[in-house]
């Protein structure tokens, strides 16, 4: 087991849960076996002890800083990267075609939780140049392929992804930056960006930029951006690179994941920064969407994995750290014995129940997420792929949005078991804590994925979506009423479900007569709740595999294991479940108190 994250649950998740075994028997994984896939993992896990953890805190205490016009970062990213880009770890997900590995996203998801609970202050580099590259090599005409894609795969060039203004953040439309056409078919872009992840750095020779922008003339809102290739360096000739008037104003010194640089970056400060226009024009944010949703994952993914991390740490200080002793059968302490670990405390062990149901829920609700991408990328018939694409679309802001909040939670109570000790720099999880608190804003904020899932995901095909993942859901509770040690749980979750898919159809009333302000008033509630009832599935279908395993003898880990899984899975069921109550009871209430009127504040 790593330090920082126990791997077994992760290939547990991938390969028995969620059926690693299924994916590489079909058509488009059929190159790749099982053990060479958890080889591959081992490997990810050997590169993250020795390249990513020893550096965690390191760059924590020297985090990137803007210095002399330049951002300067921890040393060892650069290496990260190149290694990192060495061994496969921007090829996964590929095509073959295209000189990828295509292997499962399930696996790829695997990969990357491991460096980020190793250290989530550097897979984004990674992250980013990988969707970057692929939002290239989908829209993008031949030439911008050719100049970049591979070079980005291969680690030589970096990506970033460039939405955000000053005044336009979750509000896209509000967007700023103009293009305008030059004669040799490229566009002089002029704007600034801010909150720009690994937006300027040392360690590599070219940042490829996704910028949004309006071509002069354009339409107003968000029917108006366009979406340009911008790099710091830009081609003129055959073999001379000049800069491109991209220039790095400063950059922003954060809570947490400080050696993940964040940067201001001004376009055409000179009039002379050049941009190449990708796919059509005025499609740009229905382009970068595309590389939003898959973020979107990652994010959930990061923060997930640092909630595993998170909680790995906070046990391994309950195991070892020895304070008070157990209350005997008077009620009394007995002060002459020795004192135990605090994990022989009821409520020490309550909290680190509790981050376990919620990391590793989070967790396998992600790889869920991914396998239905795998699922949509190997469907032959185009039902099937349609099916998987709605669940992937329904699932994706859940995703991103339960572990982001839920983690915080994790960590929250990680640093609880710690004591005082938790609040100080000599522990880790005080950084755990300033690092996850940015993915609740990473990629759209809570309140906007929530707004996404109940205003744009549930409507999708006049609901098809929701019944599509309730037939999910529900396949799951018909297996495990077949086993006696499930029956409970199942039965709780069902009755849940039920409840959610009724107050779905309570919530759309509002829809239907055009008070949409209502109907996404409490949007968050609706998220929170839909997002315990998801995970109280991904549980059920982990406590079914470990039951199964456990009975016939046929999984590769030990009953302890399995246990754990089924024992957490009821603690999550008696502890988290029975708040969706509360949140239905709130939805349900005719009085909406949050819509705009008088200032009580």
């Amino acid at each position: 087991m790593a330090a920082f994250l126990d791997v077994d649950t992760l290939k547990f998740m991938v390969g028995q849960v969620h059926h690693l075994d299924e994916l590489i028997s079909s058509a488009y994984y059929q190159n790749h076996d099982n053990e060479s896939l958890m080889l591959f993992l081992d490997a990810v896990t050997d590169f993250a002890e020795k390249e990513l953890y020893p550096y965690f805190r390191e760059m924590d205490a020297v985090p990137a800083r803007f210095s002399d016009g330049i951002i300067k970062t921890h040393a060892q990213i650069g290496k990260i990267i190149q290694e990192g880009a060495a061994m496969g770890l921007l090829l996964t997900p590929i095509e073959e075609k295209d000189g990828g590995l295509q292997a499962p996203y399930t696996l790829h998801t695997a990969a990357h939780a491991i460096l980020e609970a190793a250290n989530n202050h550097v897979p984004g580099y990674l992250g980013l140049t990988l969707g970057a590259a692929e939002l290239i090599q989908h829209f993008g005409n031949e030439t911008l392929r050719e100049t970049y894609f591979q070079r980005m795969l291969s680690g030589e060039w970096c990506g970033t992804m460039c939405l955000t203004e000053p005044q336009a953040g979750s509000s896209l439309s509000d967007v700023m930056t103009m293009a305008y056409p030059v004669s040799d078919g490229s566009y002089r872009l002029k704007g600034q960006k801010i909150f720009i992840s690994g937006g300027d750095h040392e360690h590599t020779s070219n940042i490829i930029h996704l910028v949004l922008a309006r071509i002069e003339g354009s339409p107003a809102g968000t029917k108006g951006i366009s979406l340009f290739v911008v790099p710091k360096y830009r081609q003129e000739g055959e073999e001379k690179w000049i800069r491109n008037d991209v220039t790095t104003a400063g950059d922003f010194q954060k809570l947490g994941q400080r050696g993940y640089c964040t940067t201001h970056l001004i376009f055409g400060e000179q009039e002379d920064c050049h941009g190449w226009l990708v796919g059509e024009a005025n499609r740009g944010l229905a382009h970068m969407f595309q590389m939003m949703n898959g973020a979107r994952i990652a994010v959930g993914r990061g923060a997930a994995s640092i909630a595993m991390a998170a909680y790995q740490a906070s046990l391994d200080y309950a195991r070892e750290r020895l304070q008070g002793r157990p209350i005997n059968t008077t009620g009394r302490k007995d002060a002459e014995m020795d004192q135990v670990p605090i994990i022989e405390h009821p409520d020490v062990r309550r909290m680190l129940y509790l981050q376990k149901a919620l990391a590793e829920g989070s967790m396998s609700l992600v790889v869920q997420t991914a396998y239905y991408l795998d699922r949509m990328k190997m469907a032959v018939e185009v039902a099937e792929r349609s099916k998987y694409q709605l669940l992937l679309e329904l699932l994706t802001p859940i995703c991103k949005t339960f572990p982001s909040e839920k983690g915080i939670e994790v960590v929250n109570n990680g640093l609880q078991v710690l004591g005082g000790y938790g609040y100080c720099e000599d522990y880790i999880l005080q950084q755990y804590y300033r690092d996850i608190r940015i993915f609740a804003i990473y990629e759209g904020t809570t309140g906007i994925q929530s707004i996404d899932l109940l205003g744009r995901k549930i409507p999708m095909q006049e609901g098809e979506a929701v019944r599509e993942l309730v037939k999910e859901i529900k396949r799951t509770i018909d297996e495990c009423k077949k086993t006696d040690q499930l029956v409970f749980c199942a039965e709780i979750l069902e009755n849940q479900l039920n409840k959610l898919v009724r107050i779905t159809t309570h919530l759309q009333q509002f829809a239907l007569q055009n008070d949409y302000e209502r109907y996404l008033a409490d949007a968050t509630i609706y998220m929170d709740l839909f997002g315990i009832i998801a995970v109280g599935w991904q549980w059920l279908k982990m406590g079914l595999t470990a039951q199964k395993m456990k009975e016939q003898k046929t999984g590769i880990y030990s009953d302890t294991f399995y246990l754990s899984k089924i024992h957490t899975m009821e603690f999550y069921f008696k502890y988290e479940m029975p708040k969706t109550d509360s949140m239905i009871n709130i939805l349900e209430n005719g009085k909406a108190l949050t819509l705009p009127g008088p200032d009580y504040f």
